[in-house]
């Protein structure tokens, strides 16, 4: 996709007058780092299973499993300057994974507290150590998020409270849009604020 994005963004420019991308840089790919994914398999696991004590209902993500199972291990980012343009990009990845005889798995991400992305999945086999030294082939999932200039804007600021706020017990008492004394008010409505206003 790398080598491609710039003769998208002309594509794109052609027929709209406006860029497409926020950046044409080839974009990172990124390890998610232990910690974190460590953090996601108990959130899986435990916080948002609604079956537990029993397994969740695909099963427990262990050890054994963790790298098939979890989808964001390898990912990559990529800031597109509006709206419009997220399904345009979309439609050209998907004819990509296709040529290629690549899956492609696209999941649209809107979530009430004001996150907003699309989620593009492949699957590539890689092979990963193990404890005797030998190696063992996983298919693995590659995400690649996308997502509007704006939103990026707003996922900067609110980053840090979202970080926090995932890792407490789900809240069922008095849900936040009622609770306007709350922070999860104010930030989630200025994420809406924000969002909605810009496009």
């Amino acid at each position: 996709m790398g080598s491609n994005l710039r003769e998208y963004n002309d594509e794109y420019y052609l027929s709209t007058g406006y860029q497409l991308l926020q950046d044409i840089m080839l974009p990172d790919i990124l390890v998610k780092p232990f910690g974190s994914f460590l953090l996601k398999t108990f959130r899986k696991n435990i916080l948002e299973n609604d079956n537990f004590p029993e397994p969740p209902t695909e099963g427990w993500i262990l050890p054994e499993n963790w790298y098939s199972r979890i989808n964001d291990i390898l990912r990559t980012y990529t800031v597109i300057k509006y709206l419009d343009g997220v399904e345009f990009l979309i439609g050209k990845i998907r004819s990509l994974c296709e040529e290629i005889g690549k899956d492609f798995e696209c999941t649209f991400e809107a979530r009430e507290v004001g996150y907003y992305a699309v989620h593009l999945y492949t699957r590539e086999e890689f092979e990963i150590p193990r404890m005797d030294w030998d190696t063992i082939k996983v298919s693995t999932l590659i995400e690649i998020q996308l997502t509007t200039q704006l939103q990026e804007v707003i996922r900067k600021l609110l980053h840090k409270y979202y970080e926090e706020k995932r890792l407490l017990p789900v809240q069922t008492e008095r849900m936040w849009q009622w609770d306007y004394r709350s922070d999860e008010f104010a930030t989630n409505y200025l994420g809406h604020i924000l969002e909605v206003g810009c496009q």
